[in-house]
């Protein structure tokens, strides 16, 4: 049984987030933004965000992991005392649960960042919860987290609520964790640092990737997914040009 303060996860995990998120955002960045990114995305000439940008989405997303580590901490301290649905034995629900619910977390994750992301961009919220992250109309990794202390605690209720409603083994939500991280680094890479090829086949055509959210950034109006690119299409914000191919259309 867990038995530490609240002050203590707290602090704790507040350096585990953010040295996540120096590790996986700043691994990539060094990986896509160096001289062997032309090598593996095939482009010229890309667009280079500038280091005062950078600085500004870093500062954002260190915000925003304090946010993200208070908000863990109250989900250690209710665990601790009994007051979640997390449980700890496989066995409780069968093992073919953890691959079921592990879906399913991400399938409601998908629907309640559309419909919050959306709300974000209404004028009359948008310079308070969500102007912070589209300062970079550029996205780099150093972007995926870069929220406005608001926007965070919003983005960040979604698992403080889960947690109560949904059975979930502790590897299934360090699954669900990871994989949020590592969709959205990957996801702000930028249009011109991966092969454009995958969104166009039968498969990869349903989940959102560099391309597709680096036109979000561009054309604020379209692509408000976080991993599926089913609500977009089902309430037509996706940009019509998207399945079509890419190039200099998408930038105007």
């Amino acid at each position: 049984m867990l038995n530490h303060s609240f002050g203590f996860y707290g602090i704790a995990l507040f350096g585990i987030i953010l040295g996540r998120y120096f590790l996986v955002a700043g691994g990539l960045y060094l990986c896509f933004y160096s001289p062997f990114r032309q090598a593996l995305s095939g482009e010229n000439s890309p667009q280079v965000p500038s280091w005062d940008s950078i600085q500004r989405d870093i500062r954002l997303s260190i915000t925003s992991a304090a946010v993200f580590a208070i908000a863990s901490a109250l989900i250690i301290s209710a665990y601790s005392h009994n007051l979640t649905c997390i449980y700890s034995n496989p066995q409780d629900y069968g093992l073919w649960y953890l691959g079921v619910s592990y879906l399913l977390v991400l399938i409601l994750q998908d629907a309640y960042f559309y419909f919050t992301h959306r709300l974000f961009h209404h004028p009359s919220v948008f310079l308070w919860l969500h102007q912070g992250h589209h300062r970079s109309r550029y996205p780099t990794p150093w972007t995926s987290f870069a929220f406005d202390p608001l926007e965070a605690i919003v983005s960040s209720l979604f698992l403080v609520v889960i947690v109560y409603i949904i059975p979930l083994h502790f590897i299934t939500l360090i699954a669900i964790l990871v994989t949020m991280t590592i969709w959205a680094v990957l996801n702000h890479l930028g249009l011109d640092r991966l092969p454009l090829t995958f969104p166009h086949h039968w498969f990869g055509k349903w989940f959102i990737g560099p391309a597709h959210h680096s036109i979000h950034h561009l054309k604020y109006t379209f692509h408000y997914g976080l991993y599926f690119t089913f609500w977009d299409k089902l309430f037509h914000t996706q940009d019509a040009n998207y399945e079509k191919g890419f190039g200099e259309r998408l930038m105007k």
